[in-house]
């Protein structure tokens, strides 16, 4: 593989519950300042990384300050479409979002350089 393919951030841990969820955000936001093509994909529960009440997310400071860099360099969220909240309060700040079902997923996940999974 060639330093050309992504590296892949998959978050699916709650970021209502944990830390990790910020972590991964903050990991993946390092990993594209070293100039490296970064794929972020959140599944289940994490999707909730884009909600707009950070006050209910663990770090949520953080998560709004990490949303804004990836959203102000133009990298968008692969959200597991069947996990995509309806609530109209979800998203509100408009960051890039790519619907991909599970085998897109899988695909992403081969199609990588590296895997980073939380």
């Amino acid at each position: 593989m060639s330093n050309a393919e992504p590296v892949l951030v998959l978050i699916s841990v709650d970021p209502r519950a944990s830390h990790r969820a910020n972590e991964a955000m903050r990991i993946g936001l390092g990993i594209v300042s070293g100039e490296n093509e970064v794929t972020f994909v959140l599944t289940g529960p994490a999707v909730h990384l884009l909600d707009a009440d950070t006050e209910e997310l663990v770090d949520g400071d953080d998560i709004d300050k990490f949303r804004t860099n990836l959203r102000s360099l133009g990298i968008p969220f692969h959200v597991e479409a069947r996990a995509q909240p309806t609530d109209s309060d979800w998203n509100a700040d408009g960051h890039s979002v790519v619907p991909v079902t599970t085998a897109e997923i899988a695909d992403l996940v081969r199609r990588s350089r590296r895997t980073l999974v939380f």
